[in-house]
């Protein structure tokens, strides 16, 4: 039955083989093509995955050793490739109760033993090309490219934000391909119970929550962060005299945090008191964590502090990550760690996190953003619905 099913679908299991060589930083072993074929596909058989290799390489892939394969680029680069790529990485960043490391999360959440993180909070580069080498050229330089950097509004400059309506069909499913992989390669390193809390975008947040429900965590819902931002609500292009009374979308509100969790062992109860892990940590006693946050755009000391086009506000990371972990124990990690505000955020709890960035710029900026971010002093209160 699967053998027909792989023939009367010709191409699948290529294309497959194509999005897992295009998520590796290395050549992979044509056993870890064939666990990964799968996770995509569903069983597939081992002799299929292997004619496709032979059948395709020099055209499509690259024998680079026995029994390793690369994808032949051509001049066009993988998803991989097309965020920061550095040879040499820097030396751990060390900190009070957290560490930061120069490093490609796959590379390092491949290395990590089985069941050591208790839980993920994490704002990932969910478009994948706003963030290549040659769209952060762009924006450090001020010119923007897929960026859109909007003008000052009532005396404040508001963060760059990427224009994801200009995505195509491919670049979506290298976004669903990369979260499914990242999950499937975190999901052994979770204890049980651990939540895993993403910050989203309406217009994706769907393709990144179908990709990791596909890996195996259960979706618990999302936590929405209520603030103004200067995404949608734009008149026609070049038509706004004409269409006065319209916007092309909504303007965006709310900003959608997924959350998900590795399933616990038994009941949540007996998990906690193994684990320590599988609920929130309420604000206190008489009242529950809640799904709605109220928050300010990010303030302008802080992004003086720390200038990463998608930083988030100490005073919203704070009470999300202290709510992560719901006996106060364990250690959460942030993959994509950018400017390393949530490793702050944890520090400024009481936490010990650990975190991952790969671009070299912004783990440079972390490495001294992290200990003022750690004093920043929050000014005015948040408020949970």
């Amino acid at each position: 039955m699967i053998e027909r099913k792989v023939r009367s679908q010709p191409g699948r299991v290529r294309d497959a083989i194509r999005q897992v060589l295009e998520v590796a930083a290395n050549p992979l072993s044509v056993r870890h093509i064939e666990q990964n074929v799968g996770q995509i596909i569903g069983p597939t058989p081992a002799s299929s995955v292997r004619s496709y290799l032979r059948l395709n390489t020099p055209d499509l892939f690259e024998r680079t050793s026995r029994g390793y394969y690369s994808l032949r680029h051509n001049g066009a680069p993988g998803i991989q490739q097309k965020l920061q790529h550095t040879e040499k990485w820097q030396e751990p960043a060390h900190f009070n109760r957290s560490i930061l490391y120069h490093a490609d999360c796959f590379d390092w959440i491949a290395r990590q033993e089985n069941a050591c993180i208790h839980a993920v909070v994490t704002d990932p580069p969910y478009g994948l090309y706003e963030y290549s080498e040659e769209q952060q050229g762009k924006l450090r330089s001020g010119r923007g490219g897929v960026w859109r950097i909007p003008p000052s509004f009532d005396g404040h400059l508001r963060s760059p934000l990427p224009r994801f309506t200009t995505l195509t069909p491919e670049q979506l499913k290298d976004i669903r391909t990369f979260f499914l992989l990242w999950a499937r390669l975190l999901l052994p390193k979770l204890v049980p119970g651990a939540h895993v809390v993403v910050a989203s975008n309406p217009l994706l947040s769907y393709i990144v929550s179908g990709a990791l429900a596909d890996a195996g965590l259960e979706r618990r819902g999302e936590i929405i962060r209520l603030t103004m931002t200067m995404r949608g609500g734009d008149r026609p292009k070049a038509a706004h005299t004409e269409f006065a009374e319209v916007s092309v979308m909504p303007r965006s509100m709310w900003e959608p945090w997924i959350v998900f969790r590795k399933p616990p062992e038994d009941r949540v109860q007996d998990n906690l008191r193994k684990w320590k892990t599988g609920g929130f940590r309420r604000p206190s006693k008489d009242k529950p964590f809640g799904d709605v946050i109220e928050s300010a755009p990010t303030r302008k000391t802080e992004r003086q502090i720390a200038p990463h086009p998608s930083l988030k506000p100490q005073a919203f990371l704070r009470q999300l990550v202290r709510a992560i972990l719901p006996l106060g124990e364990g250690v959460v990690l942030d993959p994509f760690a950018g400017a390393g505000s949530t490793l702050a955020a944890a520090e400024a709890i009481g936490y010990l996190s650990i975190g991952v960035e790969k671009d070299e710029h912004y783990f440079n900026m972390a490495r001294h953003a992290v200990p003022k971010l750690i004093t920043f002093q929050n000014q005015g209160q948040l408020k949970l619905i």
